[in-house]
């Protein structure tokens, strides 16, 4: 019998609290993280990988991994079958039948496995049951994974509609972990460090609940996120910010403003794309952060929030010295808007490019100290 009740629990944890607590967990029971669609739930095993100082390839990339500390594994549970993840060949010997492994599960290596399985509550009943011996007993068949390996899954949650749904005594042997949303904070920190473009980036500080989750409650007139009752393919999520939203902002020098807005209604969803397009026409009330460096004292400070916005994140990115920091800060000491110049202080020292110049600059911590009410 399939599961589909709400869970009673309302504790989400961070994608930074998952990717160090899978690979400890792991070896001892296996994690499924739920969350609702977008918020990066299968980028986990790039992310471990990554901390555990190895490199990240696709499924389908080649070329010298023998340094890894692990085989890392990547299934993707709905469009799995019984044979994709071993077969019985008949042994004419002995006149019986062999169980031979998935190449998938790299048993020819020695080295440990890091197994995701994506998707895992969409897959097959049948192919529930095959995984069940991977996830309780570490056993890809009849073969054992090597010593310290680990599985984990991930899926959506039942409440998000999507065709989500446990064997009930399997989700007794499981960790059951409900993953939460980035805040629009916690998500700028993360696209600055990955090269989201800075308009994304300046729409989504300036909208923060379009990153709000439909758990939260209250968000029924909230046109931008994901719900279960609507009828929308196209929505604001972390994923199709940093995949459409990005791209159609990457381009839009190259195709018209009527392509630009089309391509952000097809990711994002219309009402995030009429508001992030609009961002496109302030461009040029934009002061360049090298003007700003100049003569922070004397540049003209933009009326309209969204310009300033930009110009914040304009200079998050273009600041590489400590001067040109200092110089910066004598212009941000001039605007008015406190969530302006607080967005550009959390970025400032959350992101690990720009936080060893802020740790060490004498007007950052002059500015901190004044504004310390802010900032708590």
């Amino acid at each position: 019998m399939a599961v589909n009740s709400v869970l009673s629990f309302d504790t989400p944890v961070s994608i930074n609290d998952l990717r160090t607590a899978i690979p400890l967990y792991g070896p001892h029971i296996t994690m499924v993280v739920k969350s609702e669609p977008g918020v990066g739930k299968s980028t986990l095993l790039k992310m471990i990988a990554e901390d555990n100082g190895d490199k990240w390839r696709s499924p389908r990339d080649t070329g010298d991994f023998s340094d890894d500390k692990y085989d890392y594994i990547y299934v993707d549970c709905p469009v799995k079958d019984a044979p994709d993840t071993g077969m019985h060949v008949p042994v004419h010997a002995t006149k019986t039948l062999e169980y031979y492994v998935s190449s998938l599960f790299k048993l020819g290596s020695k080295k440990p496995k890091a197994i995701m399985l994506d998707e895992f509550m969409k897959a097959p009943k049948m192919m529930q049951k095959i995984f069940t011996r991977l996830m309780q007993e570490r056993m890809a068949g009849d073969e054992p994974l090597p010593n310290g390996s680990y599985v984990f899954c991930t899926s959506n949650n039942e409440t998000d509609g999507v065709g989500d749904g446990m064997l009930a005594h399997a989700g007794n042997r499981v960790m059951i972990v409900r993953m939460k949303k980035p805040s629009a904070a916690e998500w700028n920190v993360w696209a600055g460090e990955n090269g989201i473009h800075r308009l994304v980036r300046s729409w989504v500080a300036m909208n923060p609940r379009c990153l709000a989750s439909y758990l939260d409650g209250g968000q029924e007139d909230n046109p931008y996120i994901f719900k279960p009752t609507g009828t929308l393919l196209s929505f604001v999520s972390p994923r199709s910010l940093a995949q459409g939203a990005h791209t159609a902002m990457a381009y839009k020098q190259k195709v018209s403003q009527a392509m630009t807005t089309a391509a952000l209604a097809g990711s994002i969803g219309q009402s995030a794309a009429e508001s992030m397009a609009a961002f496109i026409s302030l461009e040029k009330e934009i002061i360049t952060t090298s003007a700003v460096i100049a003569d922070p004292e004397g540049v003209t400070m933009p009326e309209k929030p969204a310009a300033l916005f930009m110009m914040m994140f304009n200079a998050l990115d273009d600041i590489q010295v400590q001067d040109d920091l200092s110089q910066f800060m004598k212009f941000i000491n001039r605007v008015a808007s406190t969530e302006c110049k607080t967005v550009f202080f959390t970025m400032l020292c959350q992101t690990k490019r720009t936080m060893r110049l802020a740790k060490n600059n004498t007007e950052v911590a002059a500015w901190a100290k004044k504004n310390l009410d802010f900032l708590i």
